[in-house]
């Protein structure tokens, strides 16, 4: 059975879409797991920060074991939210090699924001590209307006666990 780890950026609406995908997933006979970095606490990152021990390891582990990713974030001023990018900092200068939590993995990329959040997918995309994770083509983007289409998503998630 394949293992899918949600990434909530937030602990708020991404973290309302983590837990419905989290019960689609259920619902589809895939495990998953949730992590929630904003209630991580991770100090700003710097060669000098100070960071309770163990906390970055335990993500960087759960990484390593999960077959594919679903991240859930919101677009910050056109982009992607800070607490996110300082996680991935966190999590690359902690592995042994700074792509060991990301490489060869398959995500989809999930966001409820205020607009269609097209500019923090896109930045994401890029990022986790980089990092040497393959991100599938469709993404979940969530407005007041643009409610979570159950079907669509359903669609969305099968092919990531297809391919993990």
């Amino acid at each position: 059975m394949s293992k899918i780890l949600i990434i909530s950026a937030t602990s708020d609406k991404n973290l309302e879409l983590a837990n419905e995908l989290q019960s689609l997933l259920r619902a589809m006979g895939t495990d998953s797991g949730l992590v929630v970095l904003d209630k991580l606490n991770l100090p700003l990152y710097s060669d000098e920060a100070d960071i309770e021990s163990g906390v970055v390891e335990e993500i960087i582990e759960k990484m390593k074991h999960a077959s594919g990713f679903i991240f859930c974030a919101p677009e910050y001023n056109g982009s992607v939210p800070p607490v996110l990018s300082n996680a991935i900092t966190w999590i690359s200068v902690k592995s042994k090699n700074w792509r060991d939590a990301f490489n060869g993995k398959f995500a989809v990329i999930g966001t409820h924001s205020g607009g269609d959040g097209f500019r923090f997918l896109t930045a994401f995309r890029s990022q986790l590209e980089y990092m040497g994770t393959n991100v599938l083509a469709r993404t979940i983007s969530i407005t007041k307006e643009k409610p979570l289409n159950e079907d669509s998503v359903k669609r969305i998630l099968q092919g990531l666990v297809d391919l993990v």
